[in-house]
This record gives structure tokens, C-alpha cells and sequence, in this order.
């Protein structure tokens, strides 16, 4: 039976029941769809992709697609692995450690942040902690949280050099050093072979390293060591996951019109280049789910100026989220109240957007879910004529954050420089700068809130909050992110992807530094160079950025910030600008 449906009056009135599984409303879109299929099934596009065919892409060196299809193994080369995985992660429960602090970014740390909050820690199982903000305010969080003594450390970079978790190592090392006689025994590294994180690990007496296939990318590593070392520790089923994600890797010579990962990506990739906002939405413990998600989505396909845009979005407002640049998907977890997903799900096909619905249950699900959606980016890359596998702007916000922290304060920054930020205060010309700043919106755009920010609760609320203003009184996709974390994942997308984001970046002046031991540096200086370097970044790749310093009280900041986008006057409805079509 067919997988793209019509919602009839029956579905609306009573949505099917949680089941594992996909379906897709795509209104006008699906004659084009299963032509894409059928085109891939005419063009072996399966057999080709199990054969690592780099000719799928385009590249100016086939080689490295090629060394980075390492994770279309990773279902069957990780089952042999987790018996091992498993054996440590008892031994952790058997010492009565209360929590796992993954010290990372990006591919890193989302998706073991998403094992945690979806399902938790098990009973006598530590709590995972991630840490992924270089704001003073983050670290110190963590520090007051955790019992050092009981508390495991896990050091996770592919390279080993990455600044952020080689930083927050040399301050919990610190730490831990006046604590215990033996530190190493509370740290363990997650790294590929023969890094410098690798020989760090041996030099310090690290309890454990874990080495990952080298040739699996970061955001495609969430069923790597990275991600499962991570899930086993706090009880989750790893083995359950990966027979998830094995029940969905087709073999070669499977069809394409049956193979549920190029079926979600032939819908990403056709849809994708006319309606560029993937607009998601989950059940409760799903929540975090897409910031794994984005992650994957954003840096495979955000460059070369075309790319698909990833909105988490509260199902509550999706039905009014009615623009035509939009396409959506739905998750519903199974045992999750489930009712304000299946409303706006009959609300959105009844309106004729595009929607894919998504069931799953339990770890399987997840990895499942996690399996299919690396085929369907990659696959939508093809689609979209660009290679999914590397991420050529990233590198341009930290040459420049590195020279931002190369500067000595006697020269200190120009006084003409580029990503000079407003200061709240001069209330009047911020207000004035913040609306020209929206009156450059485009029918089409987006606005991006990055916030160089503490990422506490109260700080979150006020962003959101915000960000929902934004996108009200605009009527356009609006996202919001933590900074330097959405530089691990979405910062490819803003730079390399359409031109269309607003951005708003603002930044604060924490109220307590910290240093880094071993460097002549802060991480109030680590995040403030960071913040200037990707502003200055955006700004030549021509972005529209207004930079705002909210100084001490960023949530005082953030809360004028919303109360002046309400007072503006309400956005026409908008359509997406002509042209807009970006395929390959």
C-alpha cells in the first residue's frame, strides 16, 4: 500500500493510533516525489549508495565522501562493540556514581543530551550532564550541581583538539586534581585513533578510551561510541537501539519506492527546494530530539547558497504556521500524550501544507528514527545537487574568533570593526536599529536569535518568549539557539545556506569569569571572541546582524527585546519571494 495519503474526514475526526512507522500528506507535492523515486530506482541509487559511490554527490574530491559513508556499517559493526560498552557501563553503576559529565560538542553531545532527556537515567544509573557552552555561567552551573567524587568525566572530540571540551577538560582536570590522589580514574575519552585526545588519555592514567571509526562525521555519529557510551552509562538499551537502526538499513538490492530512508529523503530534497522551512514537531519527551535533528539537517545541506532550514516548533501554533514555505514534521513517542501533535497534524493537512508523520516507540524507535533520517539527509543532498558530508564555512567563524583572541588588550579591537555590538544602554537607538533591522525582512526569510548567553531556565523562557514574538508580528520561521553550541550545528546553514536569515546576536557581560587553566585566557573571553568571530563571519557572507549586548541582566534585555517586537504593527501575510527553487 501506498505511504502518501489523503487525510479523509474519518483520520481527521479520530487520528490512527501510535504505531511505528511514517506517513506522508504531501497535497501537491507527491507527483513529484514518486518521480524522484522512480528515478532513483531507475538509477540504482540504493546499490549505488552501499557501494559508496561518490558520483551521488558532487565533489571536488570524490575521496572524501567516500571516507565519510563509514556510518551506513555502524547498525552491524556496533552490536559486536556494545557487549563491551555495556560491561563498562556496569562497572560505573556498580561504583555508585551519580553523574556522567560529557564534556563536547555537536555531534558530540547531541544526541547523548537526547538519550537523556527522552528517556531518562535508570534507576542506580548516573545522570548525564552535557556541557556544551564556553559561558562562564554554564560551567559554573555544572559545578555546583555535581558531587566530584562521584561524578565521571567523558572527553568526547573527534580530533581531540576542539577548543571547547580541550577547555572545559583543563578546568574540571583542575578540579578534580584537588579532590582526588588519582583523577584519571574519573575521566575517560571518546576520540578517533591516534588523536591528541588519545594521547592525552594515556598520559593522564584516563580510566578508558574509546575509539570511534574514523570514518563516520560527527553529526552522523550518534550510533558510534560517541553516542552509545554515553546512553549505556545511564541505563539505556544500546543493543535495542541498534536493532532499531538495523531493521531500517536496506540492502542494495531493495526498491527505492520501499526503502523508508529515500523515501523521506526524496520528500526533504523535492519539497526542500521550494519549501526550505522543516518545520518539527514532537510529543513531550521528544522535545529535544530536534536538536539532534537540526544538526544533521542544517550543516548536510545549508551550503552553496541552498539548504533546508530546521524550525522546532511547539505543536500548539503549528496550525497557524499556514506560510508556503513551509513543510513539517510530526513525532509522536509511543505513551506520550499525544493529542496536541495529532491536532495540529489533521489541522496541517487540512490546510494542504506538506507533512510527514512519524511513530516510534522506545529505544528501537529512536534508533530507528536516527538510521532513516541519516539516509534521507544524505540522500536529499543528492536531490539537492550539493555533498552532504562536509561543511566548507565552518572553519571561517573560528579563524576569526581565534584572531579575536589573539589580539592583546593594548590593541585591542578596531574602532570601526565590523560586529560592533548595540548596548542596551542607549535605549532609543537600539530600538531604532532592532526595527530597520526587521524592516530588511524579505518574504522567505528567517530569523535566526542566537544568544552568546548562560543557558539557564530563566534565560530560556525569555528567549523563547522572544523568539515568539519575532515570528508573530513577522509572520516568518523563527529559531533561536545557545551560542558557541549552534556553531557545532547550525552555524553551516547560516553562513553557507540561502540568504535568507536575520540574525540577532547577543551576547552579555558575565557577572563572574573564569579562567582556563594551562592558557592565558577566559572562557568569558573564549565566548566573547567566539560571538565576534561568527558575527564578522555572517557579516561577509553578507548577512543581515544586529548584535546586541545585553550587558549584566540579559534577562531584563531580553524582555525589552519582546516587548518592542509586540508593540510593532502585524506583518501582511507573506508569500516566499519568486524563484526560490533551489535543486540540483
Amino acid at each position: 500500500m501506498s505511504i502518501f495519503k489523503r487525510r479523509d474526514k474519518r483520520d481527521q475526526a479520530a487520528p490512527a493510533a501510535v504505531s511505528t512507522g511514517q506517513t506522508f500528506y504531501l497535497g501537491e507535492f507527491q507527483g513529484r516525489v514518486a518521480e524522484r523515486i522512480k528515478a532513483w530506482d531507475s538509477a540504482a541509487f540504493l546499490r549505488r549508495l552501499w557501494a559508496r559511490d561518490p558520483s551521488l554527490w558532487p565533489s571536488s574530491k570524490p575521496s572524501d565522501i567516500v571516507h565519510r559513508l563509514g556510518w551506513l556499517d555502524l547498525p552491524r559493526t556496533m552490536a559486536a562493540r556494545a557487549d563491551g560498552i555495556i560491561d563498562f557501563a556496569a562497572e560505573i553503576r556498580a561504583e555508585g556514581l551519580t553523574h556522567a559529565v560529557v564534556l563536547g560538542m555537536g555531534g558530540s553531545s547531541l544526541a547523548p543530551e537526547v538519550f537523556q532527556r527522552t528517556f531518562g537515567n535508570s534507576p542506580g544509573s548516573p545522570e548525564l550532564i552535557v556541557l556544551d557552552s564556553t559561558h562562564p555561567a554554564a560551567i559554573a552551573a555544572v559545578e555546583r550541581k555535581i558531587d566530584l567524587e562521584r561524578t565521571l568525566f567523558i572527553f568526547s572530540s573527534k580530533s581531540g583538539t576542539t577548543i571547547e571540551p580541550l577547555s572545559f577538560f583543563r578546568y574540571f582536570w583542575e578540579l578534580m586534581s584537588g579532590a582526588l590522589a588519582e583523577p584519571g580514574g574519573r575521566f575517560i575519552a571518546v576520540t578517533d585513533p591516534g588523536t591528541s585526545l588519545a594521547a592525552l588519555a594515556r598520559e593522564k592514567n584516563f580510566r578508558r578510551v574509546f575509539e570511534a571509526a574514523p570514518d563516520v562525521g560527527g553529526r552522523f555519529s550518534a550510533l558510534t561510541e560517541f553516542g552509545l557510551v554515553p546512553a549505556a552509562l545511564i541505563g539505556l538499551d544500546i543493543r535495542a537501539l541498534l536493532a532499531g537502526a538495523l531493521a531500517e538499513a536496506d540492502g542494495p538490492d531493495a526498491p527505492s519506492g520501499t526503502a523508508p530512508g529515500l523515501q523521506l529523503g526524496a520528500a526533504l530534497g523535492e519539497i526542500g527546494a521550494v519549501r526550505d522551512k522543516l518545520t518539527l514537531l514532537t510529543s513531550p519527551s521528544l522535545r529535544s530530539f530536534p536538536d539532534w535533528l537540526e544538526q544533521l539537517v542544517a550543516e548536510s545541506t545549508g551550503k552553496n547558497g541552498k539548504g533546508i532550514i530546521p524550525v522546532p516548533e511547539a505543536p500548539a501554533i503549528a496550525a497557524g504556521l499556514c506560510g508556503r514555505d513551509r513543510m513539517f514534521a510530526s513525532f509522536i513517542l509511543g505513551g506520550d500524550p499525544a493529542g496536541a501533535v495529532e491536532e495540529a497534524e489533521a489541522a496541517l493537512e487540512a490546510a494542504g501544507q506538506p507533512l510527514i508523520c512519524i511513530r516510534l516507540d522506545g529505544a528501537a524507535g529512536l534508533g530507528r528514527e536516527i538510521f532513516r533520517w541519516e539516509i534521507a539527509v544524505a540522500a536529499a543532498g543528492a536531490a539537492l545537487g550539493i555533498n552532504p558530508f562536509d561543511q566548507p564555512d565552518v572553519e571561517l567563524a573560528k579563524e576569526l574568533a581565534r584572531k579575536a583572541m589573539a589580539r592583546t588588550p593594548a590593541s585591542g579591537p578596531a574602532a570601526a570593526e565590523s560586529g560592533e555590538a548595540l548596548s542596551m544602554d542607549d535605549p532609543e537607538a537600539l530600538r531604532l536599529s532592532f526595527e530597520r533591522w526587521l524592516a530588511s525582512a524579505r518574504p522567505g526569510d528567517y530569523i535566526s536569535v542566537q544568544a552568546y548567553l548562560g543557558p539557564g531556565e530563566e534565560t530560556r523562557r525569555a528567549l523563547e518568549a522572544l523568539r515568539l514574538a519575532l515570528a508573530g508580528k513577522t509572520g516568518l520561521a523563527s529559531t533561536a539557539g545557545f551560542g558557541p553550541r549552534f556553531l557545532h550545528s547550525t552555524g553551516q546553514l547560516h553562513k553557507g545556506g540561502p540568504d535568507e536569515a536575520l540574525v540577532l546576536q547577543l551576547i552579555d557581560e558575565p557577572v563572574r569569569d573564569l579562567a582556563v587553566p594551562e592558557t592565558d585566557f577566559t572562557f568569558g573571553a573564549l565566548i566573547k571572541a567566539q560571538a565576534l568571530g561568527d558575527c564578522q563571519a555572517l557579516q561577509q557572507r553578507g548577512r543581515r546582524v544586529l548584535r546586541i549586548d545585553l550587558k549584566a541582566d540579559p534577562a531584563a534585555g531580553l524582555e525589552r527585546l519582546e516587548k518592542w517586537a509586540l508593540m510593532l504593527p502585524d506583518a501582511p501575510a507573506r508569500e516566499p519571494r519568486p524563484g526560490t527553487r533551489r535543486d540540483g
